[in-house]
């Protein structure tokens, strides 16, 4: 059987998805905002079935608007 190429994406996007999981809900923050942190994460998981490169991109991007506080504020969606 034949080694999916994808297989080292695969496993660093579930580990940062868990870690992304995590970090939101430990967040200090309303109720509905972390609801909709939620709710974003599991459109990046969504996305990772159908195009991977993309999903990691994304949760890239979110990972970092969290270090840069920007989703907890809501400046950014």
């Amino acid at each position: 059987m034949e080694r999916d190429p994808q297989l080292p994406l695969h496993e660093l996007v579930a580990g940062r998805l868990k870690e992304a999981h995590a970090r939101v809900r430990s967040l200090q923050v309303p109720e509905d905002e972390r609801t909709a942190l939620s709710r974003k994460l599991l459109a990046i998981t969504a996305a990772a079935k159908h195009d991977l490169p993309r999903a990691a991109r994304r949760l890239e991007r979110f990972m970092q608007d969290l270090d840069d506080s920007r989703l907890r504020r809501g400046t950014r969606t």
